[in-house]
């Protein structure tokens, strides 16, 4: 099983997940909830974070994550829902804040 590297900032904390894992897992990783998570289907905005490296390695975002990204003032390319990331290489994220 190939693990990559998720490096949560500002913490510098950095997780390793099975290649393809879906970012909800670090939750079962570590003892703190560093990323907030909360309908997990994309619809509430709480998991929102920017990339700093490695977008690729998160995957693309589907149209209806882009124009709720859009909604919420967060259009551009740089902000995920972190709920809709699988991490597929190793990626370095920032939690938005608000």
């Amino acid at each position: 099983m190939e693990l990559k590297k998720l490096t949560l900032l500002p913490q510098g904390v950095e997780i390793l997940l099975p290649a393809g894992s879906p970012l909800t897992d670090i939750e079962y990783e570590t003892p703190r909830r560093h990323i907030p998570f909360g309908c997990r289907s994309g619809a509430c905005g709480a998991c929102v974070v920017e990339v700093v490296e490695g977008a690729a390695g998160l995957g693309e975002p589907d149209p209806e994550e882009l124009d709720f990204l859009e909604d919420l003032g967060k259009a551009g390319g740089t902000y995920r829902l972190a709920c809709q990331c699988r991490l597929k290489d190793s990626a370095t994220i920032r939690v938005a804040a608000d």
